[in-house]
């Protein structure tokens, strides 16, 4: 299952940035275990967002809970489950599998 993490920052950005470097190494286990496939700020800068995808939303929220922007109160996570049924030429099969290959037709 994918899902989207939309992280809004509690704190202010000074307070964001001493914690950043802690959670870019978060981030970077979850790149590495496969977990995560995108992230990056929001612009204007509120917070943040992750494209993630996990066998369930308990093991992602578990995740996240290990985050330092979690444990240090910098920012709240919004997570939506996402189950893509159409996916672009360009996006490979193994990113969402049950996503049918768009053919630029409407479908019903």
């Amino acid at each position: 299952m994918l899902y989207i993490i939309l992280l809004t920052y509690r704190q202010p950005l000074d307070v964001v940035e001493r914690h950043l470097e802690d959670h870019r190494t978060f981030l970077a286990q979850h790149y590495r275990a496969g977990h995560f496939l995108l992230s990056g700020p929001q612009e204007p800068r509120l917070g943040g967002a992750i494209l993630a995808q996990a066998p369930d939303r308990a093991t992602l929220e578990g995740w996240l809970r290990e985050d330092p922007f979690h444990a240090h109160g910098v920012a709240d996570a919004t997570v939506v489950a996402w189950q893509p049924t159409l996916r672009a030429p360009g996006i490979a099969a193994a990113i969402a599998p049950g996503a049918a290959l768009a053919n630029g037709t409407a479908t019903r």
